[in-house]
């Protein structure tokens, strides 16, 4: 497989833009420049699998590609929360709205 130049910047552009809204919507900040295109590339793959058995199409693009990489990726960030959550003892998020008396 041959990938050019431009698709590749392409690429890494749609990662580090999707990846960067992602931290937004789930944490309030980014990741750094390599943690946001990282999560947004691996957000896009999760996307392009995802949205498609839920009937969902969002055409071509590349704000369409940035819709479903940011989707991916959030969606990626909060099944990381919820599996760090858990392997510290806790219940998930129930553990984050127990109160301490």
């Amino acid at each position: 497989m041959h990938m050019s130049g431009e698709s590749l910047l392409v690429i890494l552009v749609v990662g580090l833009v999707a990846g960067w809204l992602a931290g937004q919507i789930v944490r309030g900040g980014g990741f750094g420049l390599i943690g946001d295109i990282l999560i947004g590339i691996v957000g896009a793959f999760i996307g392009d699998w995802l949205l498609p058995r839920l009937g969902i199409h969002l055409g071509a693009g590349i704000v369409a590609a940035i819709i479903d990489a940011t989707i991916g990726a959030v969606v990626l960030l909060l099944i990381i929360r919820l599996v760090s959550q858990g392997s510290r003892g806790g219940y998930g998020w129930r553990r984050a709205h127990r109160r301490y008396d």
